[in-house]
């Protein structure tokens, strides 16, 4: 098998739910991170075998293939083809792992794979509830098999992180300082230039807007989501607007293109879990990638999860013993935002550079998904 080389990943700087890239059309957020990434690098976008973007609710400005449109939006060639992939919140990275697949089995030799969301613009679910004026109350509730197999029962993911929490034990408190401690590392990380290079800019846009000044105190003051949960806002994901890529070549296009790569993919995997609990994915496939690779969590340099929810991260810890030190250094989702689609390649750009950055060896990257699923994706850094 071929080895897949990671030569660059970057992503715009994250708006917030109505902030300073509410108003851009995605195919233009979308472009944005491809001629950043592009233009940055000494390749001919010619060569370029496929374009895999990750996005979710795919409808309207996001529909009709994302993936092409904001590779035509940047205005490079039309005989470069492009996909949409909708793993929920793993989906960019399921769309590096594609790209990874493909080079090393030989059958594309330059990938660009990434993700764009407009969360401002489509809200959350948006996909989900539009076949209401169908007739369709919900994606699952309906179909037989499913009714027979999982219930009638809410589907949700704020309902799986209400689960995880009473499952594992996790305290509201715990949650809290959880989030305080990824909004105090995300704003340190801002204030010392930590993200400068990832981010391509979005016009005059280029500082993330998510990282709030809080306290636990604060915290202690909302109302849960709804009543007698441990959850609040607090701990939860923030809304975001977003787009990511990344440029993967094999050894052949290094040495053709005159590439300087700066990292290997190790691994590549996914696993699932209960659709029910649907945030615990990251678990079993952790495990299962470790048990592949014949790595043990003390291997691993550098760890981003995905903060969908405080739970998640801490039952994870829980489960795989991992240092929380060497987990979401510069802060996560519920401070930084996760602009859904574009999560997964905006967080293996944030790997990418901290492992670097520290030194290290092995980075690995993992988000719970819609569904019960979760991919794992291990890199290796080159000196």
């Amino acid at each position: 098998m071929r080895e897949a080389y990671v030569v660059d990943a970057v992503r715009t700087p994250v708006g917030k739910r109505g902030g300073s890239l509410a108003g851009v059309h995605p195919a233009d957020l979308g472009a944005a991170a491809l001629r950043g990434l592009l233009g940055r690098n000494t390749i001919d976008p010619a060569v370029v075998d496929d374009v895999i973007v990750g996005c979710v609710d795919n409808i309207g400005p996001q529909a009709g293939n994302i993936g092409r449109t904001m590779w035509l939006t940047a205005g490079y060639p039309e005989h470069v083809p492009g996909v949409t992939v909708d793993r929920q919140c793993g989906s960019s990275q399921q769309a590096i792992n594609f790209g990874a697949q493909a080079i090393m089995s030989g059958t594309a030799e330059v990938i660009v794979a990434g993700g764009v969301q407009n969360m401002s613009a489509i809200p959350i679910s948006a996909a989900m509830l539009a076949g209401k004026e169908y007739g369709f109350d919900s994606p699952f509730v309906g179909a037989q098999g499913w009714d027979h197999r999982y219930g009638t029962g809410e589907v949700s993911q704020f309902n799986g992180a209400q689960l995880i929490a009473e499952k594992w034990d996790i305290s509201r408190e715990d949650m809290e300082r959880w989030a305080l401690r990824s909004h105090e590392r995300a704003r340190k990380a801002i204030a010392e230039g930590t993200f400068d290079r990832e981010i391509v800019p979005v016009g005059d846009f280029w500082i993330d807007e998510g990282p709030r000044e809080t306290t636990l105190e604060k915290m202690a003051g909302l109302k849960p989501l709804s009543e007698g949960s441990r959850l609040t806002a607090a701990v939860a994901s923030q809304i975001s607007d977003g787009a990511s890529a990344t440029l993967l070549a094999s050894d052949w296009a290094v040495a053709e293109y005159g590439l300087t790569p700066r990292a290997r993919i190790h691994h590549v995997s996914a696993r699932g879990a209960d659709p029910i609990y649907m945030l615990t994915a990251p678990i079993p496939a952790t495990k299962w990638a470790l048990e592949k690779t014949g790595l043990s969590i003390e291997d691993i340099d550098v760890i981003e999860i995905n903060e969908a929810f405080a739970s998640v991260v801490l039952a994870w810890l829980k489960e795989t013993g991992a240092d929380p030190d060497k987990v979401n250094v510069n802060g996560g989702a519920i401070a930084l935002g996760h602009p859904l689609g574009a999560t997964g390649a905006k967080l293996f750009a944030s790997l990418l550079n901290e492992l670097e950055r520290v030194n290290g060896r092995y980075g690995l990257l993992t988000i719970c998904e819609g569904g019960g699923t979760a991919n794992v994706t291990i890199i290796e850094r080159l000196s």
